[in-house]
C-alpha cells in the first residue's frame, strides 16, 4: 500500500508525529492535503505535544494494563470454543468537528426514523408492497422475515428502539454509510469503556478539547427503557444476554453493571399464561422490559425454531399480547441487510419527500434482473457480497467472496442471484494510530450509535471507532481484533458535566434486596466459592511441601511430607501412587513432577485449572462481583498464563513457591473483598456456602492423612498439619509446650473460635442454610437445615480424650469414624442445595465428581 508522507506546516509534526505518512488516495482525519493539522485536531495535537513522547507512552502502558486488569474481551462467534480476545485501545481518539458532527446528527436521525418506519410497515400493512416501493420477492427471500413477527405488542408503534450505523469517510470527505445495525447493536458498551479508559489516561486534555460526554446517551437509554413498560411505575428492566460464548458478553456483564439491571440468560426467564418471568431464589418474579443482546433468531425456540439453550420459549406470544415490551422489537434485523441499501433513497422521497441526508456507497441487489446485468458488467470492480444478514452473519461470507475470480462469482451469481449484492468499494479514511512509540496510518470505521428518545432519536455525541489495515467491514475489524478507539466530538462552548446518578430530589422507598437472585447466579457464586477455596487449600497445602523439597535438611526423605504427600494425593494433586512406598520408587521423584504439573491445565486437579475454573465462573457472575473482587481473580488468570508460558526448564521448586506466596496473598486480598464489601444477601451466602463446604472437606482429608501416619513422625507431621490449616502460631501462644495431638485436633476440629476449624465451617453452614430463602408457611425444617444442624451437633461431640482407642488398637477410632460420616454428609447437603435452589441453572454438579470439576 503507498503512502504518502505528510507534510505538517507545524513544528508539532517534527515530534510525536514526525514520522507519520497518510495512505495515498484516502480522506486523512488528522492532516489535511497540504500536509497540516486540521483545526478541529489542533488543541489535541497540542495538549499530547505538551505531554511529551515519553509521557504518552507511559500513559499508554498504564491505560493498557487498565484494560487488562478489566477484562476487556471480545469473543468472536466464528470461535465454537468460546476464546476471548484481548480488546486493544488506540492512545489516540477520533476528532470529530463540532459543525460535521451536527450535520452528521440530522443524516442519522432520518435514517433511523425511516427504518424504523419500514419496520412497522413490513410488520404491519406492507403498503411498501402494494406501491412497488420494496419488491415482494426481497421480503419473501429474506431468511430473517418470519411471520411470526407479525402483531407484536409494540410500545408506542416503536421497533427500533437502539440503532446503529457503520461509517466511512470517502476520499473527497463525506461521510458514507457503510452498514446498519438494527438488531441489537453491537459496541455501545466498548465505547463506554473506551470513554472511561482515555479520560483516565488524557483527562486534561479532554477537558482543553472540550470533549462531549457520553453519559447524555445513557441517561436517554434509561429513560427509553423504563417507558416500554405495559403498566408499571418502577418496572423490572432485564438484559437479555447471548451468555458467556457470545461475542459481547464482556459488553453485557458491562452495561448490566453500568445501568443498574440484571443481567439474564435465557434459561433465567419463563413464560406463565403469557407472561415473562425470571426464575429466582424467591420465585417467578415478572419482568416488564427485557433489552435484548441477543439476536432475534434464538429469542424464542418454539416458534423460530434455533438452539433451545438461548432463548425463552412462548416469549414472541407474550410480546404480542403486550405483556412485556422487547427492545428492540423482534424482526427488527431484516432491515440491516445491505440488499435494503438500493430500495431506500426512493422510500425517502416517496414518505419522507426528501432525499437521504447521509448516502451510501452504490449496491445492486442481484434479485432484480437489471441489477444483476450492472453487477456482472462490474465484476473485478466492486464488491460481490451476501445480500442478507441473519443473527449478525452473513451467508456466504465476506471472506470466501473476495478470494474468488470474476468467473467464479458470475457462476455464482447464477446459481443464487437474491442471495448476493454487488457493492461500491468506498477508500476508508485514515487517522495516526501509536505503535509503539511511533505513528502509523491506519483505516477508520466508526459506528455511531442512536436511541429512541420522544418522537425522534438521541445520537450518542462518539462512538467506537475500529482501526485496520484494510478496508474490511467494520464487524470484520472487530473480528480480527485490531485496534479500537474513542470518537471525540469536540465543542466550541465549554461542556457541562453530565451524570447517570438521580438528583436525589425524587422519592425512593427504602429496601433491602436481593432475593431477587437467578438460580443460574446462584449456581454460578456457589462454585465460585467452592473453586477458589479449593484453589486457596490447595496453595496452602503445597507450599510446605515446595518450602521442604528446597530445604537444606533432608528434601524428599523428611519424614513430615510422608503425611503431605498423602493428602496431596487425596486431593489428587499428585499420583496416587506417590503416597504408597513400594510404588513411590517407580515414580520419577516429586520434585520433578510437582512443578510443571501445577502449571498443566490439560489436568483437572491441577492448581491452573483450579484457578481456571475459578476466573471461569467469576466471568459469569462479573456483574455480581465488585470491580477490585474481579480484578483480583483475573490478575491471578493472567499471572497464570504469563508462567505457563515460560520453558519447563525456568520453572522449578523455587519458581512454584514463589507462586503459591504471590497466590495465597491474592486470595487472602479476595476473601477480604468478599467480606468486607458484599451486602448479606443471598448471592453472598452461596458464594460463601460453596467455600465453607469446601474448606471443611479439606479440613477432614488433612486430618484423615494425620491419621494415616506412623508415631515415628507424629510430632513432625502435627507441625506440618497446623502450618497447612494456618494455625501454628495461635497453637504456640496457647501452648508453650510441644506439639501433642488432642490440642491440634481440638485447634483443628471444635475450636468454634478459630476460623480455620471444621466446627467454625459447620456453624457458618447452618447458619447460612437457615438464611435461605424458603416458603414460610412450612413450620418444620427442611432436610437441607436438618442435615447441616446435624453435622454441626455431631463436630460439638467429637471425644477428642478417647484418641488412645487409636493409639492401642488398629482398628479406627471414633474419631475417624465420626469424619467419614461427616465427609459423607458434606456431599448430601451440597445435593440438597443443588436440587432446592440451583437446578433451574443446570444439573447440580456431584460433590463427589468436584474433584474432577473444572
Amino acid at each position: 500500500m503507498t503512502s504518502v508522507p505528510a507534510k505538517p506546516a507545524s513544528p508539532l509534526a517534527n515530534h510525536i508525529f514526525d514520522n507519520y505518512s497518510s495512505l495515498a488516495g484516502v480522506y486523512d482525519e488528522m492532516f489535511d492535503s497540504a500536509g497540516a493539522i486540521r483545526a478541529s485536531w489542533k488543541p489535541f495535537a497540542e495538549s499530547v505535544e505538551g505531554l511529551g513522547r515519553e509521557e504518552i507512552s507511559r500513559r499508554w502502558q498504564q491505560a493498557q494494563e487498565e484494560v487488562r486488569e478489566n477484562g476487556i474481551t471480545y469473543n468472536a462467534y466464528e470461535d465454537v470454543n468460546g476464546n476471548t480476545r484481548p480488546w486493544e485501545l488506540d492512545a489516540f481518539p477520533l476528532v470529530i468537528a463540532p459543525q460535521e458532527w451536527a450535520q452528521l446528527t440530522i443524516g442519522l436521525r432520518q435514517r433511523a426514523e425511516l427504518l424504523d418506519r419500514i419496520l412497522r410497515d413490513l410488520f404491519g400493512p406492507q403498503t411498501l408492497l402494494q406501491q412497488g416501493l420494496l419488491p415482494a420477492d426481497w421480503l419473501f427471500s429474506h431468511p430473517g422475515f418470519h411471520r411470526e413477527f407479525h402483531r407484536q405488542g409494540v410500545r408506542d408503534n416503536r421497533f427500533l428502539h437502539l440503532y446503529a450505523v457503520d461509517l466511512a469517510r470517502a476520499p473527497d470527505g463525506r461521510w458514507w454509510v457503510a452498514g446498519d445495525r438494527t438488531d441489537a447493536p453491537l459496541g455501545v458498551g466498548y465505547a463506554l469503556e473506551n470513554r472511561v479508559v482515555m479520560s483516565r489516561m488524557l483527562p486534561k486534555v479532554m477537558r482543553d478539547c472540550k470533549v462531549e460526554r457520553l453519559a447524555s446517551f445513557f441517561i436517554s437509554l434509561r429513560k427509553t427503557l423504563g417507558e416500554l413498560a405495559p403498566h408499571r411505575e418502577n418496572p423490572r428492566i432485564v438484559i437479555l444476554t447471548h451468555g458467556p460464548t457470545g461475542p459481547n458478553y464482556f459488553e453485557d456483564a458491562y452495561l448490566a453493571r453500568y445501568l443498574g439491571y440484571t443481567l439474564v440468560e435465557g434459561g433465567d426467564l419463563a413464560v406463565r399464561d403469557d407472561r415473562v418471568f425470571m426464575k429466582t431464589l424467591a420465585g417467578l418474579l415478572p419482568v416488564d422490559v427485557i433489552f435484548r443482546r441477543l439476536s432475534d433468531e434464538y429469542c424464542d425456540p418454539l416458534e423460530l425454531g434455533g438452539d433451545p439453550t438461548f432463548g425463552v420459549p412462548g416469549l414472541l406470544q407474550a410480546a404480542r399480547l403486550g405483556n412485556v415490551t422487547i427492545a428492540n422489537s423482534l424482526g427488527s434485523s431484516i432491515v440491516e441487510s445491505p440488499s435494503l441499501i438500493p430500495f431506500l433513497p426512493r422510500i425517502a422521497r416517496e414518505w419522507m419527500g426528501e432525499e437521504l441526508r447521509l448516502p451510501s456507497a452504490a449496491t445492486w441487489w442481484c434479485g432484480q434482473k437489471p441489477a444483476q446485468i450492472d453487477v456482472r458488467s462490474r465484476l473485478g470492480k466492486i464488491a460481490v457480497r451476501a445480500a442478507f444478514r441473519v443473527a449478525r452473519r452473513e451467508a456466504p461470507p465476506p471472506e470466501s467472496l473476495w478470494s474468488k475470480s470474476p468467473d467464479e462469482l458470475s457462476q455464482l451469481i447464477d446459481q443464487r442471484p437474491r442471495d448476493l449484492i454487488g457493492q461500491e468499494n468506498v477508500a476508508r479514511s485514515c487517522a495516526p494510530v501509536w505503535n509503539e512509540g511511533a505513528c502509523e496510518s491506519q483505516r477508520v470505521a466508526l459506528r455511531v450509535f442512536l436511541i429512541a428518545a420522544d418522537d425522534s432519536y438521541h445520537v450518542m455525541p462518539g462512538g467506537l471507532v475500529c482501526m485496520a489495515g484494510t478496508s474490511a467491514p467494520l464487524d470484520l475489524s472487530v473480528l480480527a481484533g485490531e485496534v479500537s478507539k474513542d470518537a471525540w466530538v469536540v465543542s466550541d462552548a465549554p461542556v457541562q458535566p453530565v451524570t447517570l446518578l438521580s438528583s436525589g430530589k425524587q422519592a425512593v422507598a427504602l429496601r433491602r434486596s436481593g432475593a431477587e437472585l437467578p438460580s443460574r447466579v446462584a449456581d454460578n457464586l456457589f462454585w465460585l466459592g467452592r473453586h477458589v477455596e479449593r484453589a486457596q487449600n490447595a496453595c496452602r497445602l503445597l507450599r510446605p511441601v515446595a518450602n521442604r523439597l528446597t530445604s537444606e535438611s533432608g528434601g524428599e526423605t523428611l519424614p513430615d511430607l510422608s503425611m503431605l504427600v498423602h493428602s496431596l494425593a487425596q486431593h489428587g494433586l499428585i499420583e496416587p501412587g506417590f503416597a504408597v512406598e513400594p510404588m513411590r520408587d517407580l515414580l520419577p521423584t516429586i520434585s520433578q513432577v510437582l512443578p510443571a504439573s501445577m502449571l498443566d491445565a490439560t489436568q483437572p486437579d491441577s492448581l491452573r485449572s483450579m484457578f481456571r475454573a475459578a476466573h471461569k465462573n467469576a466471568t459469569l457472575v462479573r456483574d455480581r462481583l465488585s470491580l477490585d473482587s474481579w480484578r483480583v481473580l483475573h490478575r491471578v488468570e493472567r499471572e497464570f498464563e504469563l508462567t505457563a508460558a515460560k520453558p519447563q526448564l525456568e520453572f522449578g521448586l523455587a519458581e512454584l513457591l514463589d507462586l503459591l506466596n504471590d497466590l495465597i496473598g491474592a486470595l487472602a486480598t479476595f476473601d477480604g473483598l468478599i467480606g468486607e464489601s458484599m451486602t448479606r444477601t443471598p448471592a453472598w451466602r452461596f458464594l460463601e456456602l460453596g467455600r465453607r463446604l469446601e474448606r471443611s472437606l479439606h479440613t477432614i482429608g488433612l486430618v484423615q492423612s494425620l491419621f494415616a501416619m506412623s508415631g515415628e513422625s507424629d510430632t513432625r507431621a502435627l507441625e506440618a498439619a497446623l502450618e497447612v490449616a494456618d494455625s501454628m502460631m495461635t497453637y504456640r501462644s496457647r501452648y508453650l509446650a510441644s506439639v501433642n495431638l488432642a490440642p491440634v485436633l481440638d485447634l483443628l476440629l471444635t475450636d468454634e473460635t478459630n476460623p480455620r476449624s471444621l466446627v467454625f465451617q459447620l456453624e457458618a453452614i447452618s447458619e447460612h442454610v437457615e438464611h435461605l430463602p424458603r416458603d414460610e408457611s412450612q413450620p418444620l425444617r427442611g432436610p437441607d437445615q436438618r442435615i447441616a444442624l446435624s453435622m454441626l451437633h455431631s463436630a460439638r461431640m467429637l471425644d477428642l480424650e478417647a484418641l488412645q482407642e487409636y493409639r492401642a488398637t488398629a482398628k479406627p477410632s471414633a474419631l475417624e469414624r465420626a469424619l467419614g460420616r461427616l465427609s459423607t454428609q458434606l456431599p448430601k447437603l451440597s445435593n440438597l442445595i443443588g436440587h432446592r435452589y440451583l437446578i433451574h441453572a443446570d444439573v447440580p454438579q456431584q460433590m463427589s465428581e468436584s474433584r474432577r470439576s473444572t
